[in-house]
């Protein structure tokens, strides 16, 4: 992989970009805080402002590295609060692969912002790092995240029984990815 680090991507109606310690209160407001947006995720919701500078404090740091991917997701329309997130949660070099993680808060769910965001993110990783293989997954109880992954044309590849852990309990995984060479981006 050719990895170039977390650069800023802009889309139609987005501006992805590397957090910054001053977006913990909107990060902490806008979604981090909502336990129904970290339902289905590894982590639960944030208890405090103090606990997501924490958290972009790490994420800062790790920007220095060219192989991490964390990106804010701005809307173009309210200028530079982030509303959510999209990133790399696993990467394997010898194969080629990234493993895509995102959360969006909910005041801005099926509005195809998680969309356009992968969507972005794809043709990144497949024109500029030159990765094989973008893969995410979800929890079948959540089937709105899949969704996303079937509009940005991801290939449903199975589903693993009790594979998988979240703020539910150990769950279900089903398991979708785009390889290099069947993308038409």
């Amino acid at each position: 992989m050719n990895h170039n680090g977390t650069k800023v991507i802009e889309t139609e109606n987005l501006i992805l970009r590397k957090f910054e310690i001053s977006d913990a209160e909107a990060v902490y407001k806008n979604w981090a805080s909502d336990s129904e947006v970290t339902k289905f995720l590894t982590w639960g919701p944030m208890e405090s402002v103090e606990a997501s500078k924490g958290v972009l404090k790490s994420w800062v740091d790790e920007y220095e590295k060219e192989n991490f991917y964390q990106w804010a997701i701005v809307l173009k329309s309210n200028g530079k609060e982030p509303i959510g997130t999209i990133s790399t949660v696993r990467q394997d070099e010898e194969i080629g692969m990234v493993h895509i993680g995102y959360c969006i808060g909910r005041k801005w769910w099926n509005k195809g912002i998680t969309t356009e965001s992968l969507n972005a993110i794809i043709k990144y990783f497949i024109k500029e790092v030159k990765v094989n293989r973008v893969e995410s997954r979800h929890d079948p109880l959540n089937p709105g995240s899949g969704k996303v992954m079937i509009k940005c044309k991801m290939k449903y590849e199975g589903t693993m029984r009790k594979a998988d852990i979240n703020n539910q309990g150990i769950c279900d995984c089903a398991m979708y990815a785009l390889i290099a060479e069947d993308y038409n981006g």
